[in-house]
């Protein structure tokens, strides 16, 4: 199998959640191509497709975490191999993401993650029931562009302006892009306790977040 022809093999195995396949053009090229090339080139652009199609609605939910889970598996494969390379992917920006605290709702947060990867975000998930000092500790030690938060009850949104008021304590509220979002949320809310942007859908999350880096001047 040449080159061409494996990299379009792994980008449709992608795009069909089908991680026998993608492993095995992975397995086929792996020992004479650049691990990067082969991220890059190879399994990046199913994933994109992806993403893509479900923000146009032509796929749904169940379809791009078949993709997504697809791609992890191929990535497990790549890592040692850049590992060894020293390399590392691209990535569109670094985004620590959770649920504040006393809130345990994830469903919401765990879909815009997925999509946010389809994008090319490196996305630390910190899960739910999450404090303001984790937030921003995990921040700093990862050197993230973005705290994406989540709340789904009106008795919660507040430790989203907890977070904030936390980091601005620290001297740290400039380095970070802040997104907020969840079933209360709205742009008044977001404005009110000084957020960067907030959306009501995961498309529409994804679209501020890269708008955002890009005006910030690039992921750091």
């Amino acid at each position: 199998m040449g080159k061409k022809e494996a990299f379009e093999k792994m980008s449709y195995a992608v795009q069909e959640g089908d991680t026998n396949a993608l492993i095995g053009a992975i397995n086929e090229i792996i020992k004479d191509t650049d691990p990067l090339e082969v991220v890059q080139d190879g399994m990046m652009p199913g994933l994109k497709k992806v993403g893509e199609a479900f923000g146009a609605g032509e796929i749904f939910l169940p379809e791009m975490l078949m993709a997504a889970e697809a791609f992890q598996e191929g990535m497990k494969v790549i890592e040692p191999k850049l590992a060894e390379t020293g390399r590392q992917v691209k990535s569109a920006g670094t985004v620590v993401f959770g649920t504040v605290l006393n809130d345990v709702h994830e469903i919401g947060k765990n879909i815009v993650i997925t999509l946010m990867q389809t994008h090319g975000f490196n996305v630390i998930d910190l899960g739910a029931n999450v404090s303001p000092t984790t937030f921003v500790q995990e921040a700093e030690r990862s050197n993230a562009d973005i705290i994406a938060m989540s709340s789904l009850m009106t008795t919660t949104m507040t430790y989203q302006r907890d977070v904030i008021n936390y980091l601005k304590e620290r001297g740290g509220r400039d380095k970070y892009i802040v997104l907020v979002g969840g079933g209360p949320v709205d742009a008044e809310w977001a404005k009110q306790i000084g957020a960067d942007g907030t959306s009501t859908s995961a498309v529409g999350a994804v679209e501020i977040a890269e708008k955002l880096i890009a005006q910030k001047g690039g992921a750091s």
